[in-house]
């Protein structure tokens, strides 16, 4: 009979234990450094955070409606959301391995499209709201 592994298929990662107000606080710790890792290693966060920076704000002097603005908001929003998500998604198949693999390349690339089609929502949402 084989030795049981520390991983059974069911067990939980170690670190799953906290609960309550505790867990809260420390996800609000790991939100922060994930914030400041995507900041720090990926240069197209930096890029969508600096337009988001200038968007964002630039969507309350334009004229729309309270709809328009949400929408126009959080449009700039899902950009940075994605792009997290692709930062993710690529940090974890380098830690796998950095030889070229294609199914390495088909995941960074359906991430990157995940990206490239936020940015075109941005596009269109922003035109419909501005132009009707």
């Amino acid at each position: 009979m084989a030795e049981p592994t520390s991983q059974t298929p069911n067990s939980q990662s170690p670190f799953k234990g906290r609960t309550g107000f505790r867990r809260l606080w420390n996800a609000f710790f790991y939100t922060l450094d994930g914030l400041r890792a995507a900041y720090r290693h990926e240069d197209a966060f930096r890029q969508e955070v600096w337009l988001a920076v200038v968007m964002i704000p630039l969507a309350f002097l334009l004229p729309a409606t309270g709809v328009g603005r949400a929408l126009m908001v959080t449009s700039v929003l899902l950009v940075i959301i994605v792009e997290l998500v692709n930062s993710a998604i690529e940090a974890a198949i380098d830690r796998i391995s950095l030889e070229k693999h294609s199914l390495s390349k088909r995941a960074k690339d359906i991430g990157s499209a995940a990206v490239m089609i936020a940015l075109i929502n941005v596009v269109v949402t922003w035109a419909l709201v501005l132009i009707g």
